[in-house]
């Protein structure tokens, strides 16, 4: 019944198993078990689940129907949306994530919650990414090897950077060969937190 739930709420949103595995910081192989009674998620993940569908964990849970979907505007490609720019990262390292509010920037996004601007500063990006750059961030828990992401470490110390996945070590890697890539592992691995993956940059001015 939960699986069958989860399933019905995911298509109902129109996302996909992958969608959903990344909103949650899990695999989707454990949605897919979700979804077909193999697992049931935790208590807490059964909660961020219902607040991501916009139920109560009682519709989760089957003892309480789910409403029929509003009807929503078509989605229009070409419509852009005012996404916050919510800070500035250092192309560099260093630098905390996020400091100051510098306003909106248009983006064409379907679900512009889910997004924001950081401001690039710092050279270690160039030539790809120039210092004064925006780079547009959807927000998720986790990267694949070789995205382009946002990550916080250490003492809050933010930076963009190429992530790559090597053993049980991550690596942090600037383009600018003038920089040294940062290993993280270990303990250090505890303290490193993705705030989103960089899905397009441009020069603000």
């Amino acid at each position: 019944m939960l699986g069958d739930c989860i399933k019905q709420l995911r298509k109902q949103k129109k996302v996909t198993q992958n969608d959903l595995a990344t909103h949650m910081g899990v695999t989707q192989q454990a949605v897919g078990k979700w979804e077909t009674g193999r697992s049931l998620p935790d208590s807490e993940t059964l909660l961020r689940l219902a607040q991501y569908f916009g139920v109560s964990a009682d519709v989760l849970l089957g003892t309480e129907d789910i409403a029929p979907p509003t009807q929503l505007p078509l989605y229009n490609p070409a419509m852009q949306v005012q996404v916050p720019i919510v800070g500035t990262v250092r192309a560099g390292y260093g630098a905390l994530a996020f400091e100051e509010d510098y306003g909106t920037e248009p983006a064409t996004v379907r679900d512009p919650e889910n997004y924001f601007y950081l401001l690039v500063k710092g050279d270690s990006m160039e030539p790809r990414i120039q210092d004064g750059d925006l780079a547009l961030v959807r927000r998720q828990p986790s990267l694949d090897d070789g995205d382009l992401g946002v990550v916080v470490y250490g003492e809050g110390e933010g930076t963009l950077k190429r992530f790559l996945r090597r053993g049980n070590a991550i690596v942090l890697q600037p383009f600018n060969p003038s920089y040294d890539a940062v290993v993280i592992k270990g303990e250090e691995l505890e303290n490193l937190y993705v705030a989103g993956k960089v899905v397009e940059t441009k020069a603000r001015w």
